[in-house]
């Protein structure tokens, strides 16, 4: 694939979200481009300041605050390869308060305790797909009223 090819889907991807650079580059290699050529493009675009894990981790941890948590943003950012040094400032820069986003989620999926049995184990799956903790999500419903340790 030519340079100017490469280069232009390149940009067309960041022009509609910032990517990981791991991303880009898995998709710049799905179209059939050589990886050398693909890393010293992707490094220009780095050097333009076109492209940035740094951003892109800030962008990540902006758009899921408040409805994952912490941990699973941090994994997020690490499957997408983004540093630790990149993922740390980027957490730095926002306060997660990951009771008040479990609260917060809670409240605007569910906003009400389970009916049965049935529906907390439903409501659980869901808080945990999103990263909370058990203890956390199971603390939260004994403070909305749900009573754990009945039998049937």
């Amino acid at each position: 694939m030519a340079a100017t090819t490469l280069r232009g889907r390149a940009i067309a991807l960041l022009a509609r979200r910032d990517y990981a650079r791991s991303e880009i580059e898995r998709r710049l290699l799905a179209r059939g481009g050589a990886r050398a050529e693909i890393r010293a493009l992707l490094d220009g675009l780095a050097a333009e300041g076109l492209l940035s894990d740094a951003r892109y981790a800030r962008a990540v941890v902006a758009r899921s605050a408040g409805s994952v948590s912490r941990r699973r943003i941090v994994e997020t950012l690490k499957a997408a390869g983004v540093s630790h040094d990149d993922i740390d400032a980027a957490l730095a820069e926002t306060d997660i308060d990951d009771e008040a986003a479990l609260a917060a989620l809670w409240r605007r999926r569910f906003g009400r305790a389970p009916a049965d049995e049935r529906d907390k184990a439903r409501q659980v799956r869901f808080l945990q797909s999103r990263g909370f903790g058990l203890a956390s999500i199971l603390k939260l419903l004994r403070e909305q009223g749900v009573d754990h340790d009945r039998s049937g």
